[in-house]
């Protein structure tokens, strides 16, 4: 163990850069979310300030939201049209993501803001309502000590590449697969 430890204090002695970090949460598995949000519990008991900006998700009724929109050091935004198996329509998802995404750029250049989370927003790179150079160019271009949270699955290479972060969430097993419904407090 002494010798894990003499590893791991030369690593730890060696991290001398502070900066903002770029963080995806990807995969097929649950948790996204979930993490995003409780990095954000984290931040704000450091005293951060965070804006969340939701791409897909329409609905204002998550355990989430009621439990952060009220704090004063969120900015809490549910862009989303809904799930794109329900509206069944491209141009009317691809203007929700526009909208979000000029959310998105505010927050990404406000040097206010120490968090800004994209949830679900893997979704509009995939269904290219977005370009990838223009996201990119936002990225890189947020104030130095300004992080960023995406989440989503298949988060495209690109995006990944840029990343400092990125955790893929597994699906091992899932209880909808059982035939069990979502449930309050677990999956929304």
């Amino acid at each position: 163990m002494q010798r894990k430890k003499a590893v791991i204090d030369a690593k730890v002695g060696a991290a001398d850069t502070a900066r903002g970090l770029f963080l995806i949460h990807t995969g097929n598995g649950k948790g996204k979310s979930s993490a995003a949000f409780g990095i954000l519990a984290r931040a704000l008991g450091h005293g951060l300030a965070a804006t969340v900006i939701q791409f897909i998700k329409s609905r204002s009724d998550t355990g989430e939201e009621a439990f952060f929109r009220t704090h004063p050091q969120v900015r809490w935004h549910v862009m989303g049209a809904g799930f794109t198996w329900d509206t069944q329509d491209d141009a009317k998802d691809a203007a929700a993501a526009r909208a979000a995404w000029d959310m998105a750029q505010q927050a990404l250049a406000d040097p206010a803001v120490d968090l800004v989370i994209l949830d679900e927003f893997t979704y509009a790179l995939k269904y290219r309502w977005l370009a990838t150079t223009e996201v990119l160019a936002a990225i890189s271009a947020r104030p130095g000590m300004q992080h960023l949270i995406v989440t989503g699955r298949a988060a495209p290479q690109e995006l990944v590449d840029a990343a400092d972060t990125v955790t893929d969430m597994t699906l091992v097993k899932h209880a909808f697969q059982s035939g069990v419904q979502a449930m309050p407090g677990i999956e929304w």
